[in-house]
């Protein structure tokens, strides 16, 4: 009996050798405040739709690792943020600025949602307009025996 549990428990020895040991946050809470606050605004380029404070994926930790060192070096938060966009372009901040490179990023869902309603409007208005022979009856009315679309009642 101790072989099969000594063999049932193999499976957890590996995964303990695999396990990796926290990462120790700084030892100073106010910098970590300020190191997720930062982390907030940045875009994960793994992840893209999490910031860098929410990811778990390496790269994220790298560029955690990056504000927490920029912060300790004395830089101010907008300083850590202008570094990160010079490096990786506007697309790592989570709310890209509005100027000319980002325009479609700020008014492109604008303007597909009033395509969208556009197209809605005209397939609705033409519909209304075409004549009810057009359309096929619904089941319950051929089975109430309800005059089909060509006046006749079927059954």
């Amino acid at each position: 009996m101790a072989r099969w549990i000594a063999l049932l428990l193999m499976p957890l020895l590996c995964l303990a050798a695999v396990a990796k040991e926290a990462e120790p946050a700084s030892a100073d809470p106010v910098l970590e405040a300020r190191m997720l606050r930062v982390a907030a605004e940045l875009r994960c380029l793994v992840c893209q739709n999490q910031t860098i404070a929410d990811s778990h994926s390496g790269l994220a930790e790298d560029l955690r690792r990056e504000v927490r060192d920029q912060l300790k070096r004395g830089a101010s938060d907008e300083q850590v943020v202008q570094y990160m966009t010079d490096r990786y372009g506007d697309f790592v901040r989570y709310r890209p600025p509005f100027k000319g490179t980002t325009a479609v990023l700020w008014i492109g869902p604008i303007v597909l949602l009033l395509i969208g309603l556009t197209v809605l409007a005209i397939v609705l208005r033409r519909r209304t307009r075409m004549a009810p022979e057009l359309f096929e009856p619904d089941e319950d009315e051929l089975r109430d025996g309800a005059p089909a679309p060509g006046g006749e009642v079927s059954r």
